[in-house]
């Protein structure tokens, strides 16, 4: 299979941490446990990083206990992040639901005027990517959060986004050992992507995405029973918005049934494109969270052969 090349731009990219960067800790969706935020904010420390925690971050909704605090005041908190000139870098503390809710109460003309910066997260946070790529043209990193289980235990999670953040040279080849071609192939393009069920109930919406054209797709997904993956794969092929795709990169399907019957649905749905589609990456709600850079040009290999199956970055995630 031919390499497609990109018609679209690379996004700005963001400048790499350095010991002693300010990064601010925020909550655009669910509630925090405090236990575990704290255990994270430790973690960063040990990094050298400087935390800052927004204002309400540990907050819940008087009426809607899953979510972490008003509407307002969740996008206040990144807003004034990431208006904040000492602050080099966004963490979000942990996904859940709730980013649909504000990402048309955030002030975009002033996000782009601020300039890009180091954007963390993943789960309920791909609608903060999409709209990040879209409105401001900021590339963005799909990794582990702060107040998250898989970044406080798994040291292979949390060596990827160090790497990342402070020598993103040194991580431009991605995939864990067990990522199998679905379909074979080669595709270059430019990375996006994250929960399918967040991009689903994007598609259609105003700002979204109207097609992928050009695009290398991550996708993956927590608790959807195969019926369900079935109909938000669908949705997205109905809508339009995998038309134009370049390549597929799948990671974890956690909780979402016996992994043969996912890997039928995703044959089915996404095998009909006539793109490669590589399985089991390693991002993603699983066991393991690599980081993976959005809105970066990059090559998919997924070689017939039964070779490793990887995703390389033609340039670091990071300047």
């Amino acid at each position: 299979m031919t390499v497609r090349p990109p018609p679209l731009a690379p996004l700005t990219r963001p400048a790499r941490l350095r010991p002693g960067a300010r990064v601010a800790v925020v909550a655009p969706s669910g509630p925090v446990p405090a236990d575990r935020l704290e255990a994270g904010l430790d973690l960063l420390r040990a990094w050298g990083l400087e935390p800052l925690v927004g204002r309400h971050v540990l907050d819940v909704h008087p009426r809607l206990s899953h979510l972490a605090g008003t509407d307002e005041n969740r996008a206040r908190d990144l807003q004034e992040a990431w208006c904040d000139p000492s602050v080099d870098a966004v963490l979000c503390a942990r996904g859940g639901y709730g980013a649909h809710r504000t990402v048309d109460l955030l002030d975009w003309s002033a996000i782009r005027a601020a300039g890009p910066k180091v954007f963390v997260g993943y789960s309920d946070i791909t609608v903060l990517h999409e709209a990040l790529a879209l409105r401001a043209g900021f590339s963005t990193l799909h990794g582990p959060m702060v107040a998250t289980e898989v970044f406080l235990k798994d040291t292979a999670t949390q060596d990827a986004l160090r790497a990342t953040l402070f020598a993103p040279e040194s991580v431009r080849t991605l995939g864990l050992d067990g990522a199998a071609a679905l379909v074979p192939g080669r595709a270059r393009g430019l990375t996006y992507g994250g929960c399918a069920g967040l991009l689903a109930a994007d598609a259609g919406t105003p700002g979204a995405r109207a097609s992928a054209h050009g695009g290398l797709l991550m996708v993956e997904d927590v608790t959807e029973e195969p019926y369900r993956l079935d109909g938000i794969l669908t949705r997205l092929l109905r809508t339009g918005a995998l038309d134009g795709v370049a390549g597929i990169a799948c990671g974890s399907w956690e909780g979402c049934g016996p992994y043969p019957a996912v890997r039928a649905v995703l044959a089915d749905r996404l095998g009909q494109l006539g793109v490669p589609v590589v399985e089991e990456l390693g991002f993603g709600h699983g066991p393991t969270a690599l980081t993976i850079p959005f809105g970066v040009p990059a090559v998919l290999d997924a070689p017939a052969d039964g070779g490793r199956c990887t995703l390389t970055t033609e340039v670091p995630a990071l300047t």
